[in-house]
């Protein structure tokens, strides 16, 4: 996509894998930027290139990055972006990597920026996130795999909404609802991403079912899919999130649209 993206006044728009524009209380948001054309990234490959390119995104006012330890998350492309972004939102251990202009939130910290729409503020609140099953392995600092976040954003007359990051636990899906109730929208990190060396090969990301089971746990509105495709360990894709969300009853909650258009996130 050549054309810039128009701005909106509350929608969200998924680039491929996980990178997903969020236009909220005029702000623009992109969050787990991911700008490289398809290709091998280290032990991982990209297999399509994003729908729209920085200069299609134009200046933003925040880059959410949900852990920049996996390229699958932040590619290169994506990180040189998020360096020209005014803020940039991340984990404790991931701002120390990354430097200026990361701020480090743990889980359960927020930080508000001054919305342009004249609304007041927009508080982001840094959320938990577990990369891999329950029972996996920690390192020295606590994390499965490694320190990844999500986030909910919110403000006087926006939707709530909740961006999952790179998270499998719906344990921790239960706790960000009791903690934050009134989440309005959720753009889910799916595609049951699995590595065959890390923990047996089971899902570091959601698959289709627990994506459906932590869209009833939220009791969310609107359902936004991201992080299906344009990776090889990807392995499940949009079939399989339309049939889980169906089995459950809860299709009407899905907005799937083409890479680069817009979904509303009220009705």
């Amino acid at each position: 996509m050549s054309t810039e993206l128009s701005r909106q006044e509350c929608a969200v728009t998924v680039l491929g894998g996980p990178t997903a524009v969020i236009d909220i209380g005029g702000l623009r948001i992109v969050s787990d930027p991911t700008f490289d054309e398809a290709g091998p990234q280290g032990y991982l490959t990209k297999t399509a290139g994003p729908a729209a390119g920085e200069d299609a995104v134009g200046p933003v006012d925040l880059v959410l990055v949900s852990h920049e330890a996996h390229p699958d998350n932040l590619d290169g492309r994506g990180r040189a972006f998020a360096k020209t972004a005014p803020l940039v939102l991340t984990g404790p251990l991931a701002a120390q990597r990354l430097g200026s202009p990361a701020v480090g939130l743990s889980p359960w910290t927020g930080h508000s920026l001054p919305r342009p729409d004249g609304g007041g503020d927009l508080t982001v609140l840094a959320v938990p996130a577990v990369h891999g099953p329950e029972d996996g392995e920690r390192d020295a600092d606590g994390n499965v795999n490694c320190e990844v976040i999500g986030f909910v954003l919110s403000g006087q007359g926006l939707p709530t909404v909740y961006v999952s990051g790179d998270n499998a636990s719906i344990r921790t899906v239960a706790e960000i609802s009791r903690r934050v109730p009134g989440i309005d929208a959720a753009v889910l990190h799916a595609g049951a991403a699995r590595v065959p060396a890390k923990f047996d090969g089971r899902p570091v990301s959601l698959d289709s079912r627990r994506a459906a089971a932590a869209a009833a746990v939220l009791g969310a509105e609107i359902v936004v899919p991201a992080h299906y495709d344009g990776w090889a360990h990807f392995s499940e894709g949009l079939p399989e999130i339309e049939l889980a969300f169906h089995e459950a009853g809860l299709s009407s909650l899905l907005r799937i649209a083409p890479h680069g258009t817009w979904v509303p996130l009220t009705h």
